[in-house]
């Protein structure tokens, strides 16, 4: 990353903090006869309502939002939880216009949301990562790639998969002539932030100088490029086509192997060859902790961490602090309360299922005091 990009990295996360910090104050002036609903003792979860909480955005997250619902509503019959994969520009949007009670998204908020919405709050709630997944007859092993060369490729500059910058890195791999085929998200993604963040980082003159990083970007002409919606609509079009390359949530590993994709160790921020594993997306995330502030906006990305994978994000609940009633956010509270919690929806018997890490007990600690604004 260079000095230039970290620098824009700390004025969007200072922003954020400093917005979300005036928005919790405003909440809390404007809603004291609710506040005494708030104060659950520490790593309790507040007794709900009764009503509906909904939830739509990040279909990265879908899959373990449907493993929260179901734990949650077991435990609080009273609430229902309805959840929908719309992807995470959506989820932002949604819950900006008060729309849905919960956006769910892989990306943080931009300093213009905030601006427009200053009562939003971004709340880490899991940690997940992103595969780079590939379609090549043959070819069995996990491919090694790095982000200068996955830039190569997006931009149409690497077009068949036997091109001497793949083969360099994977000598010991027999590799096919075909033409490569780049799927890329149609929609709003968070995916598509994380993606994109990760190739600006790792070629900074290339990729970040020229096309950047957002939830949507003016994809290049690479030859034969396709878009795809959502994470399963990215699995589905990579199966059906050889040659494709494709970046896929870590939460639909299982779906990918099963339809026969394999996924690529990549190259992180010291040089390192690594692999999605629990332990290096821990790593990574680990990296982090102490540099991520009260409101959990901050990039994971392609950090200059030993042994940690390169695509790693903390999963939000976008949030209004300002609900339309005092039985909303009660409800809003204990769900989230409750997923936060590292014996109920932080569980590795839930979390396990579908590959997403445990908050660190500092975060959850500042996760905790931001669910406890909304009023």
């Amino acid at each position: 990353m260079t000095g230039s990009t970290r620098l824009a990295r700390l004025i969007v996360a200072l922003t954020a903090t400093l917005a979300v910090g005036v928005a919790g104050s405003l909440a809390v002036a404007t809603a004291a006869g609710a506040k005494a609903k708030a104060k659950a003792p520490k790593g309790a979860v507040e007794k709900p309502s009764a009503g509906t909480v909904t939830e739509t955005g990040s279909s990265l997250m879908y899959p373990l939002f449907n493993l929260w619902a179901g734990g949650y509503s077991t435990k609080y019959s009273s609430v229902t939880v309805s959840t929908a994969s719309t992807g995470s520009g959506t989820g932002l949007a949604d819950a900006a216009n008060g729309t849905v009670a919960i956006g769910a998204s892989d990306a943080y908020l931009a300093p213009s949301a905030l601006t427009t919405t200053p009562t939003l709050l971004n709340i880490p709630l899991a940690i997940s990562s992103q595969l780079a997944a590939y379609n090549i007859p043959g070819v069995t092993a996990h491919l090694v790639l790095s982000g200068k060369v996955l830039s190569s490729i997006y931009q149409g500059k690497i077009t068949t998969w036997n091109d001497a910058a793949i083969a360099s890195l994977n000598p010991s791999v027999t590799l096919p002539s075909i033409p490569i085929v780049t799927l890329h998200r149609a929609d709003g993604s968070g995916d598509t932030f994380l993606w994109s963040t990760f190739l600006s980082d790792a070629d900074p003159s290339g990729w970040g100088k020229t096309i950047g990083f957002n939830t949507t970007i003016s994809w290049p002409n690479a030859p034969g490029a396709l878009g795809e919606t959502g994470n399963s609509g990215m699995l589905a079009g990579c199966k059906a086509t050889t040659g494709c390359i494709a970046y896929i949530g870590i939460s639909y590993l299982t779906q990918a192997l099963q339809a026969g994709l394999g996924y690529a160790a990549l190259v992180n921020g010291k040089g390192q060859t690594v692999l999605p594993t629990p332990k290096s997306i821990a790593t990574e995330a680990a990296g982090f902790t102490r540099k991520t502030p009260p409101n959990g906006t901050i990039s994971m990305i392609y950090g200059k961490i030993k042994g940690g994978y390169p695509i790693v994000n903390y999963e939000y609940a976008i949030v209004n602090s300002s609900q339309t009633s005092s039985s909303t956010a009660q409800d809003i509270r204990s769900l989230l309360e409750w997923i936060v919690n590292a014996k109920d929806g932080n569980s590795p018997s839930i979390l396990n299922q579908v590959n997403f890490q445990a908050l660190p007990a500092s975060i959850v600690t500042a996760s905790l005091k931001q669910i406890k604004t909304i009023q």
